[in-house]
């Protein structure tokens, strides 16, 4: 807790009004011209798809670092079932919060000497859920635009609602919000080619999402059934081999970025599994509803928070009971624009949400913490 304090204390003390630093000559062009948008994004958010509006992100804070906090996962050798840690009022999330790397790092070796699997992921932004007035931060507005716009509504979603103990739940309804605030974000501005690019990112994510998935049930199986330890690791080991193999296929057909290299970047474990299944499995079953409410989105947000209210069981039955998923893919017009070279789409997909540099949309790597970091 100790950390946890200091660190958040860190960041509320090197906070700056927005408008402040927009108005200071030395501060870069790049940055006040980011600004800029940030908070026309925030004034579409707070109007267009009714997120709060509680004085988060009117404020400027400059890290001096890549990333405000590091999350460890961890799940059993042999089991997808990721570990879960409890906070008071946020209450249980399947990943623990560091502020400082090297304190992540020394707990994640601990698990994993206790014969865990393990996965650390940068995040670029964390939610202290609205108990705070969050800072635009420095990592946040390093991002490409499209993506600095979309990590905004994703957090503020986080403020709108969120469920304790339910990190599935929680990250599918910020995500859908993310998703489908950008595509009416970009609708907005005429951007027919940004629209266009990002959902064919979507597109292609889903398809590696499909890869990911098949190897976890095919793990499933493995895990519940008969055979030595020696075994499952083998078998275990063969279905991540396929799974890298299936990704090269999938991506020599790409005729350009945006790539998801940095899913397969270094170990594939359970862990790592897990984090990246949390992003989005009810996000085509939570589309749904916001289709049969029309689009609106208070009439959305007050189903969801319905679902909120129902324990963990009841909530699941619910959106089983849907029966079917909305995806978002891109239609004819899209299809033309993204056969044009030129129009191909950001770089190759390194660390979460973006890297500093690269333009247009790119895909996460690990979910942004919704609790502030804790150790």
């Amino acid at each position: 807790m100790v950390q946890a304090a200091a660190g958040q204390l860190a960041i509320l003390r090197a906070r700056r009004p927005v408008a402040e630093v927009q108005a200071d000559a030395a501060a870069p062009a790049a940055l006040r011209a980011r600004l800029a948008l940030a908070g026309q994004a925030l004034a579409f958010a707070h109007a267009g798809l009714a997120l709060p509006d509680n004085g988060s992100y009117r404020q400027y804070a400059d890290l001096g670092r890549q990333y405000p906090v590091w999350n460890v996962f961890a799940a059993p050798e042999f089991s997808l079932d990721l570990r879960t840690w409890c906070f008071p009022v946020a209450g249980c999330a399947a990943y623990r919060g560091y502020f400082d790397a090297a304190r992540a790092r020394v707990f994640a070796a601990g698990l994993a000497a206790a014969g865990e699997d393990v996965f650390v992921g940068p995040a670029a932004a964390y939610s202290t859920l609205g108990y705070l007035r969050d800072p635009l931060l420095s990592s946040v507005v390093a991002l490409p635009p499209d993506a600095m716009v979309g990590l905004l509504f994703h957090e503020l979603a986080h403020q709108q609602l969120y469920v304790a103990g339910d990190t599935a739940f929680n990250e599918s309804f910020a995500t859908l919000v993310e998703q489908e605030g950008l595509v009416r974000w970009l609708t907005a501005r005429g951007d027919q080619a940004g629209l266009c690019r990002f959902l064919g990112g979507l597109e292609r994510e889903r398809a590696v999402r499909a890869l990911f998935e098949v190897a976890r049930s095919r793990l499933r199986t493995i895990y519940a059934g008969p055979g030595t330890d020696e075994a499952r690791r083998s078998a275990k080991a063969a279905v991540i081999g396929e799974l890298r193999a299936g990704y090269a296929v999938l991506r020599a057909g790409w005729a350009g970025p945006p790539y998801f290299d940095g899913w397969f970047a270094g170990p594939i474990n359970n862990a790592r599994l897990g984090a990246l299944a949390a992003y989005d499995r009810h996000v085509g079953t939570l589309r749904v509803i916001l289709e049969s409410e029309g689009g609106d989105w208070p009439a959305f947000y007050r189903r969801a928070a319905r679902l909120g209210r129902l324990g963990a069981a009841d909530r699941a039955e619910v959106l089983g009971l849907v029966g079917r998923t909305s995806l978002r893919a891109p239609g004819p017009a899209c299809r033309a624009v993204l056969s044009e070279p030129a129009a191909a789409g950001p770089g190759s997909r390194a660390g979460p949400r973006g890297s500093a540099g690269s333009a247009g949309w790119q895909p996460p790597a690990v979910p942004s913490p919704s609790v502030p970091a804790r150790g």
